[in-house]
């Protein structure tokens, strides 16, 4: 059975490069959304394993950290795991204190630690 991943924010480069990653390490359905409301809606109305949000929206800039403030005091969505994807230690610093996992940022794609930091939640 495969994992579900909501990947939200994401440029369509950087969905390309992230759903390879996710595609050649584990077995996993990737779900997009580009808004807030349609990644909060998603996330309420389906069950994923894994949420991952960019630092900054690609299709309106606003800022992804509403997105997982919003998903880890929903009552509904509170238990699953939310990370957010930055390339900035103040920004994942801020996503871990407000109680979303560690993430990673776009220039780490590739290095054995984020893969085994994703293993944490889309492994078999």
């Amino acid at each position: 059975m495969s994992k579900r991943v909501l990947s939200v924010g994401q440029c369509d480069a950087d969905n390309s490069s992230i759903s390879g990653l996710l595609n050649e390490n584990f077995k996993v359905e990737i779900v997009i959304a580009h808004h807030y409301e349609d990644a909060v809606q998603a996330a309420r109305d389906e069950k994923f394993d894994l949420v991952m949000v960019n630092r900054l929206l690609d299709k309106d800039g606003s800022a992804g950290m509403n997105i997982v403030t919003t998903l880890l005091t929903d009552a509904s969505t509170s238990q699953v795991p939310v990370m957010l994807v930055s390339n900035f230690q103040d920004a994942q610093r801020e996503a871990v204190s407000a109680g979303a996992v560690e993430g990673f940022g776009k220039a780490a794609l590739r290095d054995p630690e984020t893969v085994a930091r994703l293993a944490a939640y889309l492994s078999e």
